[in-house]
């Protein structure tokens, strides 16, 4: 039986658990690929091992070669630097570029129908970076932010009322920074408006954590988080590999929504078998608008600057 075929490009902390993840739940063949010798085979063969404990459908290798990508269903790259403590997720940006750029050459060689995610950041400007270098569909080409950034904002949400974060249906948009736009009204616990449920100020604070969620996790374990953003890579990729038309936030092509053209930015849509199916347009109100104008320009400007360096 041929399964689905899913290249991690990667293996550091964020790439390898999401090939783990990615292999435990059986959404296909696996390959971890990474540029160090030995990495992303020795990450790989662990996971193999336990594989075996566990058991589920598809094979997981680890490779440097990209012969072994080839014909991948779904790409998901998270290569580039990391952040450290007192580094922005801009920070990141002229080094990761050119390494995304690479990756993206190697991918439109290797998988040429592939569909992409990414992860590196920064999320929203590695994103068009892997667009524009690839050349793909822009339906093709999409980065994991709103998934991560909501399941940030799910997890406090549950912790403060106390209830199963199974309940909690975040909705983020704007760009995957400080400045992201979580929106409590369209967020709901069981199907009930998080604005009923509590506190404009605990909501706000709650808000903030989120925002700062990222940095939070940097200085406690001195480098970028790796757990819940290869979660929410693989919820993406499972997604599409099972057309099951989800509904979630991440950062995708706007042509016209929301008033952004020609632009990637975090936004609720629905992913399927053909990528990104369509984007889901919310009526913001003045306050949310401003932010998600605001959000959207700081991604202008970085992608107008990257567009020097690639």
């Amino acid at each position: 039986m041929a399964y689905p075929k899913i290249t991690v490009v990667g293996a550091g902390n964020v790439g390898a658990t999401a090939a783990f993840i990615a292999s435990e739940k059986g959404l296909g063949d696996v390959v971890l690929m990474d540029i160090v010798e030995g990495l992303a085979e020795g990450k790989a063969l662990d996971m193999a091992q336990a594989k075996a404990v566990y058991p589920a459908a598809g094979r997981l290798i680890g490779t440097r070669d990209w012969a072994a990508a080839a014909d991948s269903d779904i790409v998901i790259i998270t290569s580039g630097l990391a952040r450290k403590p007192g580094m922005s997720r801009d920070d990141l940006l002229a080094n990761n570029a050119r390494i995304v750029k690479s990756v993206t050459e190697q991918v439109v060689r290797s998988s040429p129908q592939a569909m992409i995610i990414v992860v590196s950041n920064p999320l929203d400007v590695m994103t068009y970076v892997a667009a524009k270098v690839s050349g793909f569909d822009k339906r093709r080409v999409m980065g994991m932010a709103g998934a991560l950034d909501s399941a940030r904002f799910a997890c406090f949400i549950a912790e403060q009322l106390g209830v199963s974060v199974g309940d909690v249906q975040g909705v983020l948009m704007g760009g995957h920074g400080d400045d992201m736009v979580p929106l409590p009204r369209y967020t709901t616990v069981a199907g009930i408006a998080l604005t009923e449920l509590m506190a404009a100020e605990t909501i706000e604070a709650l808000i903030e954590r989120t925002r700062k969620g990222g940095i939070e996790i940097v200085n406690l374990l001195g480098t970028s988080a790796y757990y819940a953003p290869a979660a929410g890579a693989v919820r993406m990729a499972e997604a599409i590999l099972n057309d099951t038309r989800q509904v979630m936030s991440c950062c995708v092509y706007c042509d016209g929504a929301y008033g952004i053209s020609g632009e990637y930015v975090g936004v609720p849509a629905m992913l399927s078998a053909g990528g990104v199916e369509k984007v889901i347009e919310l009526e913001l109100n003045d306050t949310e608008r401003a932010m998600f104008d605001a959000s959207a320009a700081h991604v202008r400007q970085l992608t107008e600057k990257v567009d020097t360096i690639i």
